[in-house]
């Protein structure tokens, strides 16, 4: 029998799916909306004169009082970048994991809308009850530090969204992807899974970031002059890895760069870079 509209769950892509970046999904079911993650998009060669691009957030404009929070699963643009707008619009709770609130406040410092934002951490198996949802974050491991995946508890299923995340044995954090939890959650049932899929038509699998390190110590044994290095500017795990190498070989860093220096200066902060 055909569940009746009041029963029934939706997940609306608001982007993120079958492209990279702007990721944001709704979730909604018995007139509520919950959103995961609010990022932009950065433009393709030929959007000439675009910056940025973001989701197109009209339906949650329309429906803002049926919007119970914003979830967010990591820091990286692609998944907080749109918050500044979509803030200026709407302005729900905002649920996220220390690193990742870090980066969000100071983004919203810059906008001058910290100060009305609604910021509630959370961790690793933290739970959130927000009217018929509950909300599990469970630990995945990626290029940032503090990164989750949600499993979504509705009255009609658990909808479980993964974030981005990589199997990395070995992370530079000591960090695994819960896969424990994961297989927990698949043994009680699961009604719709999101899953990150970057890379997925590549044969074989995406090495650890710890290969990295040992490309470093070689390049740093031989290099006779400055080395200088390019990276994204929220990529913490890799940044520890320059700073332990160049402490190894006597060698000083200098941060180039706004984003990476504030992206820096918040990771140190927090206790998530040690330099």
């Amino acid at each position: 029998m055909p569940r009746s509209k009041n029963e029934a769950v939706k997940i609306i892509p608001l982007g993120g799916f079958g492209e990279i970046g702007k990721n944001m999904t709704v979730i909604e079911h018995g007139g509520h909306i919950i959103v995961v993650d609010a990022g932009l998009k950065f433009p393709e060669e030929d959007m000439l004169g675009v910056d940025i691009v973001i989701p197109d957030i009209s339906y949650l404009v329309e429906n803002k009082d049926k919007v119970l929070g914003i979830l967010l699963t990591h820091g990286h643009e692609d998944h907080i970048g749109a918050l500044p707008y979509v803030l200026n619009q709407i302005n729900p709770p905002i649920w996220g994991t220390r690193l990742t609130l870090g980066f969000v406040a100071a983004k919203l410092e810059e906008y001058g809308l910290l100060d009305a934002a609604q910021l509630n951490e959370v961790k690793a198996g933290d739970v959130v009850n927000l009217k018929g949802f509950s909300v599990e974050f469970f630990r995945v491991s990626h290029s940032i530090p503090d990164a989750v995946g949600l499993a979504v508890t509705t009255p009609v299923g658990v909808v479980v969204i993964t974030g981005d995340f990589k199997f990395d044995q070995t992370p530079i954090d000591g960090r695994l992807t819960d896969i424990s939890r994961l297989a927990q959650i698949g043994d009680q049932g699961v009604l719709a899974m999101i899953t990150d899929c970057t890379n997925v038509e590549k044969p074989g699998y995406t090495p650890s970031e710890k290969l990295v390190g040992r490309a470093f110590d070689e390049i740093f044994s031989q290099a006779q002059g400055r080395i200088i290095i390019a990276m994204f500017a929220s990529n913490v795990h890799r940044m520890q890895q320059v700073y332990e190498t160049a402490a190894r070989y006597g060698r000083r860093v200098a941060v180039i760069g706004r984003s990476i220096a504030r992206n820096s200066e918040i990771a140190a902060q927090l206790g998530y870079l040690h330099i």
